[in-house]
């Protein structure tokens, strides 16, 4: 029998010479069920100076928040040497591989994906999303990003509000902080 787990589904950030802004919807699922409306999926970091969003197992991702908190302490804020020995030690420990999550962290000048796989991805264009209304969102913010003036706030904001009108693990009680 599969076992049945939390989820929380939908981060999207964008960092670019205006600013950065991180954004979540709210929705977190028990397999086809919605368990919770307005879940906090961001959480800020390193005084205030890093954001982090999630997507997947919520257990697991909460988890992850702990070992990246502990990472970015210990490397003084870096947020590319925090990323890469989580994603080491992610892929390497016992325990922490079975987690099933995927985080985005993000500082004023850069956004990375890590992924228990080993995997730290930087985008090119400042623009990263996850979760199920992840590639709705992506292709969103880079759209409204290309074409309009809006700030990374409103892009953030926009986009999951159009990724929460086509994806039914994401809703739209979104949630959005900005760098």
């Amino acid at each position: 029998m599969e076992s049945i787990q939390f989820r929380s589904t939908t981060v999207l950030a964008v960092v670019d010479k205006k600013g950065a802004a991180m954004g979540a919807d709210g929705q977190v699922s028990l397999g086809d069920t919605i368990m919770k409306a307005k879940a906090s999926k961001i959480r800020r970091l390193y005084n205030e100076s890093i954001l982090t969003g999630f997507a997947g197992t919520s257990a697991d991702a909460l988890t992850l928040f702990e070992k990246f908190e502990s990472k970015i302490e210990e490397y003084s804020g870096s947020l590319s040497r925090s990323a890469v020995e989580l994603a080491k030690e992610w892929r390497t420990d016992k325990y922490l591989r079975r987690l099933e999550a995927v985080m985005i962290v993000i500082d004023k000048k850069q956004a990375l994906m890590i992924s228990g796989n080993g995997d730290v991805i930087e985008p090119d264009d400042g623009i990263i999303a996850i979760g199920s209304g992840g590639p709705y969102a992506l292709a969103a913010a880079r759209a409204l990003k290309a074409e309009t003036k809006l700030s990374a706030e409103e892009i953030v904001r926009k986009s999951l509000e159009i990724a929460a009108s086509i994806c039914v693990y994401t809703n739209d009680n979104i949630n959005v902080e900005t760098l």
